[in-house]
């Protein structure tokens, strides 16, 4: 059987008149967008034109929701109440979704962004809120989460459709979570380098951290951050790879669980 792959990328980080990312290049090597909501990065102007740029390119859709950290592009950890952190996710996945079915698009997943991905992925209490608050939106939604996760763990126990994505272009620790963006090999830099770390991974079957360290895991999408200069390169370099490979790229219904 032909192994099937998804390739996403968030989109829709420029605010007013700051510019981030190159979105319409990108998403021509793209399976999957996820889309800022505006808490940190997008506003109501460059979410729909990203969906709209998504529905050109026919490229799946999802919410992109972080902590209420504009300044700070959502990378700076926060510690909410439940209560408070499940309302402002709900709040941005009905903002999109809203937008989207506005451009008759159907938002297909959600992708904690930043530091509360980060957190969650470690920590199961707010996994369990996270989850829950896609959830109680919309159960139908997929969770696309980092492998190794607890995020991933927590999505799977509320009953979501779960996804688990590998980063191209960042440097593993050897729990499994990210190394840091303050040390100097966080990122994997040049997309020759990431279609290695990733081929190294999905011919592993795991997470293959700075040290060697092996994590067994399912892997379904991969992820290029769409801010970063060398992205369109990466997703580009990555997706022909791919394909010459064997692989195929498909959205994310074709991979998640159930």
């Amino acid at each position: 059987m032909t192994p099937i792959l998804n390739l996403n990328a968030d989109l829709g980080e420029s605010f007013g008149a700051w510019q981030m990312g190159s979105d319409a290049e990108l998403l021509d090597c793209l399976d999957s967008a996820s889309i800022a909501c505006g808490f940190h990065a997008g506003d109501p102007l460059v979410m729909r034109n990203t969906l709209r740029l998504a529905k050109a390119a026919k490229v799946g859709v999802g919410a992109h929701p972080s902590f209420p950290d504009l300044q700070g592009f959502g990378r700076r950890p926060m510690t909410l109440p439940p209560a408070e952190l499940e309302a402002i996710l709900i709040y941005q996945m009905a903002a999109l979704a809203g937008m989207a079915r506005t451009e008759g698009v159907d938002m297909i997943h959600v992708k904690p962004h930043g530091a509360l991905s980060n957190m969650a992925c470690v920590d199961p209490r707010l996994a369990e809120t996270v989850a829950g608050a896609i959830r109680g939106f919309d159960a139908r939604l997929i969770l696309l989460a980092p492998a190794c996760s607890a995020l991933a763990d927590a999505g799977r126990q509320a009953g979501l459709r779960v996804v688990e994505e590998i980063f191209a272009d960042r440097a593993y620790l050897d729990d499994g979570s990210l190394v840091p963006r303050s040390r100097p090999d966080a990122m994997i830099h040049g997309a020759a380098a990431s279609l290695a770390h990733v081929i190294a991974m999905l011919q592993a079957g795991a997470l293959i951290s700075v040290n060697g360290t092996h994590r067994p895991t399912r892997i379904g999408s991969i992820c290029v951050h769409g801010d970063g200069p060398e992205a369109v390169a990466t997703a580009r370099t990555l997706r022909a790879g791919l394909l010459e490979r064997g692989y195929r790229l498909a959205g994310l219904g074709a991979i998640a669980d159930g």
